[in-house]
């Protein structure tokens, strides 16, 4: 019975979300990432950004989003005004240009805000994991000595990720507070 090989399966899934939201937090360069989610009214289906537009980045602090359709400029536009990242697009008739401003000091501090409460959330997962194997365990009727073993390898997998989700949240922090 090895229930510490699908615990830590489910920890790293945990720490992946968390990789993906942490990417989604600009940090005043230009990322397509940060357009990871966005949907686009095409032909009145949800459709995601990134599957009817490239997004590349000429300069630092530039996106532009080339669709393979034209007529959807208008409603890429209108997507990533109503997504509320901050950022205002436009529309030269061939595709949409996204400048990223220089993020301000409050700004930045609102991310890092963010950031920190991303961390949490993904502690909150790796907590509920830590709880449903612990209930798992206990159920198997294992001798004393061997659950007691079991939850101990529990405990120690929760505390090596709680440290991961803190590294990567103080890396974050760390990027979006360099000016």
């Amino acid at each position: 019975m090895d229930l510490n090989l699908n615990t830590e399966e489910k920890m790293l899934k945990a720490i992946g979300v968390l990789e993906d939201r942490l990417v989604s937090i600009r940090a005043g360069r230009a990322n397509p990432a940060m357009l990871n989610g966005i949907m686009v009214d095409y032909y009145g289906t949800p459709t995601p950004l990134n599957s009817i537009a490239n997004i590349t980045v000429p300069e630092a602090r530039q996106l532009f989003i080339k669709p393979f359709d034209r007529s959807a400029l208008k409603n890429i536009e209108k997507a990533i005004n109503e997504a509320n990242l901050g950022i205002s697009p436009s529309n030269n008739g061939e595709m949409v240009i996204i400048t990223i401003p220089e993020l301000n000091e409050e700004r930045r501090r609102e991310y890092v805000r963010q950031a920190k409460s991303i961390g949490e959330e993904a502690k909150v997962a790796l907590r509920m994991i830590r709880s449903d194997d612990n209930d798992t365990i206990k159920k198997a009727e294992l001798p004393e000595d061997e659950e007691k073993l079991y939850l101990d390898d529990v405990q120690e997998l929760i505390n090596k990720y709680n440290k991961i989700v803190d590294e990567k949240v103080k890396e974050k922090e760390s990027e979006l507070m360099k000016v």
